[in-house]
């Protein structure tokens, strides 16, 4: 099979540095707050994320940032490096363009600032074209003092964009690329990088052994066959262990129970939420967070063929408990059941959070900015959802009810795969039945993991939603 690295093109279309003298010659944009500012006659509302060319020698673009809020920082970020990227595609060459941050900027604004710059030049392109240079961004402080604050700040900044970058890449590699093993394969390498990160991959065979038949069942209909990826980082004198583990359906043609022809082409992104985890650990590894994580992936394509998995058959998963199959493509659950109550077993983490691009029902419900939150604790919900709101990925807590609680027996088995009721709320209750005890949480990405269209620091394809919001979630342990 092909092979490529990763990225296809340089993902990152723009690097920042912060500094306090100007580059000679360098275009430079202002930052223009929400009452507004008037250039050469042509007035800037100072919405945030507006930009506008303006003519004054080397004084170039009026950048909108609105209200001042982080979000507001982020949004002028990205469409800058936006309006960036299209100028060196345009016109020619720059090494570097410039922003004046002005005496009242704070460190949070120029992270967000840098943040919004680093995803919102987000590209990912299959080809044989360099493209043109790109360019740094300078962020321009008066205060010399603040330089080595604000650059100590970038650092992490760095991080948390190329988690998000990192997750964007994985889930936008196109399906005859990105196997199951591909993905295995890339989780080690990237692991291999990061000193304290380890990983260990597992083969159809050793599943078949353990007993794994959520995954087997899944990845039977593939010419590929499913992995088990499991990332490790143990820091010295870390009290706490958390567990993270993320859908890895490298392809979903939804199996027997097949998706119609529109929008197939957009399941090469059914593994998100893998890629999510896959790059917060890596993250948490770089940033030598205090806290144990381990992070589980179950990787498996969901193919048609003679030995797909049917409606009606019953799963034994590992650990024993067995599942009455009601349509194949509720494939992301069957394969989290046996992660989730593996990872708990051997590893016996203080608390469990799950991602995966689970039911189209969480679409329906929160649309596609947000993400649907559940959890066994309140405590673990305010830390997801507070992690979330740092690094500007929304989530809203969804209820576990109690009341559909008995929709998740089954009759040929113990639970049934596809309850009655609402579709996002009983696939949570599905899952709960894997995971005893031990605090947990759910995150359905559906919606926010993928984009039409830019807004804020998101482009159109694979968002690497919950990336981000993994790591301040670990930090917040540390």
């Amino acid at each position: 099979m092909a092979r490529f690295p990763l990225p296809a093109l340089p993902s990152r279309l723009i690097d920042v540095e912060v500094a306090d003298t100007a580059r000679r010659g360098a275009p430079t944009a202002v930052l223009v707050p929400a009452e507004g500012a008037e250039f050469e006659g042509v007035r800037h509302s100072g919405k945030a994320g507006e930009i506008r060319e303006v003519a004054g020698g080397t004084l170039r673009w009026a950048i909108g940032v609105g209200e001042g809020e982080d979000k507001d920082w982020r949004a002028a970020g990205a469409a800058f490096a936006r309006t960036v990227r299209q100028a060196v595609t345009d016109g020619p060459p720059l090494k570097t363009v410039q922003v004046e941050l002005g005496a009242d900027v704070t460190g949070g604004q120029v992270a967000a600032l840098a943040t919004g710059a680093l995803l919102g030049g987000y590209r990912f392109k299959v080809t044989t074209d360099t493209g043109p240079a790109l360019p740094v961004l300078r962020l321009l402080t008066r205060h010399e003092r603040a330089v080595s604050a604000y650059t100590e700040q970038l650092e992490r900044v760095r991080v948390l964009a190329e988690a998000a970058t990192l997750a964007r890449d994985l889930a936008n590699t196109p399906s005859n690329i990105k196997n199951p093993a591909w993905l295995a394969e890339t989780a080690e390498r990237l692991a291999a990088a990061v000193p304290g990160l380890s990983a260990t991959v597992r083969d159809e065979q050793w599943l078949a052994e353990q007993g794994f038949g959520g995954i087997l069942a899944v990845g039977g209909g593939s010419a590929s066959p499913p992995r088990l990826i499991e990332l490790a980082y143990r820091p010295r004198g870390a009290a706490r262990h958390l567990l993270l583990v993320g859908k890895g359906i490298t392809f979903d043609t939804g199996g027997l129970s097949i998706k119609p022809a529109d929008g197939m082409h957009l399941m090469r992104t059914d593994m998100s939420g893998g890629g999510a985890v896959i790059a917060a650990i890596r993250a948490i590894a770089s940033l030598r967070l205090g806290v144990r994580v381990t992070a589980l992936v179950p990787a498996a394509e969901n193919h048609v063929s003679g030995s797909s998995y049917r409606p009606g058959d019953v799963v034994r998963h590992y650990g024993g408990t067995t599942t009455e199959v009601g349509n194949t493509d509720a494939e992301g659950r069957m394969v989290l059941a046996d992660a989730l109550v593996y990872g708990i077993r051997r590893f016996r983490p203080d608390a469990v959070v799950d991602v995966a691009t689970l039911t189209g029902a969480m679409k329906v419900a929160l649309g596609l900015r947000t993400g649907g939150l559940f959890a066994t604790e309140d405590e673990l919900a305010r830390r997801l959802a507070d992690a979330g709101g740092r690094v500007g990925e929304a989530w809203w807590r969804m209820p576990l009810l109690d009341e559909h609680a008995d929709a998740v027996r089954g009759e040929l088995a113990d639970v049934r795969q596809t309850p009655t009721g609402p579709g996002g709320i009983t696939a949570a209750l599905f899952l709960r039945e894997f995971v005893g005890d031990v605090p947990w949480a759910h995150l359905d990405i559906a919606g926010p993991a993928r984009a039409e269209q830019a807004y804020a620091d998101v482009v159109p394809g694979a968002t690497g939603f919950a990336a981000r919001t993994l790591v301040e979630f670990a930090a917040s342990y540390a």
